[in-house]
């Protein structure tokens, strides 16, 4: 992974040290996980929506990176619509599918409560640089050192790999071994990555251990790890966002806790 590009290092989340960026993820997660309701997430996907506009991100940038989850989120609300628990009225039926006033609600909520859960993760750590994630981990966080970095050069060997994946197919292509059928030639290209992979990292973890990355000894940082006011205030945002869900679901009448 490269580092991130100008615009979106100077953007105000970005500054922001990335330990706080994971609390305000947990906190919002855990607390949308509590309670499976449309008011809740719908409140929580519009506040987050407002936060987001200091990310950075221009809307090129932003819908390329969360398209997947717009696709996932309507497919797990329509999985469950038309294959939910049936409750109220009933609206449709064909055979094995009926969809009624509860599993359409349902499924409503489903959509909306995993856009708001990974929204916020997508974007805020797409404003992340991994070397500052690394240094906030085990400066801040206080995680072992060894833990710590084969994670950051583990996340550092995302980007050849794609790279890895474009010049296999390239190389394959050109010895006229891929023109195979679609699945067959994913399967074996696939492989073929996985040994690279294995092979590339058994030579990186060599190289750490030589270097002293393995050892024991209490080690030093290039970069101090701060933690300071506009991490407490976008803690505090956090926060602010996953009340003001809860309280607008319990006012509503609609707060419906999972392990009730």
């Amino acid at each position: 992974m490269t580092a991130l590009m100008p615009e979106i290092r100077d953007s105000a989340v970005a500054r922001v040290n990335p330990i706080a960026k994971l609390a305000v993820a947990v906190v919002i997660s855990l607390t949308l996980l509590l309670s499976i309701d449309v008011v809740s997430a719908s409140v929580a996907l519009v506040l987050v929506g407002i936060l987001l506009f200091w990310s950075g991100l221009d809307a090129r940038q932003f819908w390329l990176r969360t398209s997947p989850l717009w696709l996932a989120a309507p497919f797990a609300g329509l999985t469950t619509v038309l294959y939910g628990e049936d409750s109220g009225a009933l609206l449709f039926e064909w055979g094995l599918v009926s969809v009624t006033e509860g599993s359409l609600g349902l499924g409503v909520s489903i959509t909306l409560r995993v856009l708001a859960i990974g929204l916020p993760s997508i974007v805020l750590f797409a404003t992340t640089d991994p070397t500052d994630l690394a240094d906030g981990l085990g400066q801040i966080l206080k995680l072992p050192s060894r833990f710590v970095l084969g994670g950051l050069a583990g996340m550092r060997m995302i980007g050849l790999f794609i790279d890895d994946w474009r010049a296999l197919g390239q190389a394959r292509r050109a010895r006229g071994v891929g023109d195979a059928h679609v699945l067959i030639r994913l399967g074996t290209q696939a492989f073929a990555l996985l040994v690279l992979a294995i092979r590339r990292g058994s030579k990186l973890a060599t190289a750490m251990e030589a270097k002293g990355f393995g050892s024991d000894i209490p080690r030093t940082w290039a970069r101090p790890s701060t933690f300071g006011g506009p991490e407490i205030v976008l803690i505090s945002i956090g926060l602010v966002i996953a009340a003001a869900a809860v309280t607008a679901a319990v006012l509503a009448g609609t707060w419906n806790f999972i392990l009730d």
